[in-house]
């Protein structure tokens, strides 16, 4: 019989991990910033632009954190939070026009990671 077993990854894996989800947070969140302004978007925002899919697809990538902090054995309370974070997006992100506007102030996905990194850290001390 097989179980669906996470893997505790080492503390090398975490760093990378951590690394690679923090690039994707700046991506969806703060890639660019607004010219003549000091407003950063990403990509969350620009998906927000396409009708219907756009917001589905970015909420997908933000989900995907909260899989590998699953992964790394972030407690069901705290991806809960995070769930919740991503939920307020989905909302915000939800509203014409707001929504674009929204995402600009309102970044889940650096929450997010600051969530995770703070287990991680409580994990290694």
């Amino acid at each position: 019989m097989t179980t669906l077993a996470f893997d505790i990854p080492s503390p090398t894996s975490r760093q990378e991990t951590l690394a690679r989800l923090d690039a994707l947070a700046r991506l969806l969140d703060s890639a660019v910033r607004v010219p003549g302004t000091n407003v950063r978007v990403g990509a969350d925002a620009l998906l927000n632009l396409v009708p219907g899919v756009g917001t589905f697809v970015a909420k997908g990538l933000a989900s995907y954190l909260i899989v590998e902090a699953r992964r790394h054995g972030v407690p069901t309370s705290t991806l809960l939070r995070m769930a919740g974070n991503v939920a307020v997006d989905f909302a915000i992100s939800a509203v014409p026009v707001v929504g674009w506007f929204g995402d600009a102030f309102y970044r889940a996905n650096q929450r997010n990671i600051a969530l995770l990194r703070a287990h991680l850290q409580r994990r290694t001390a």
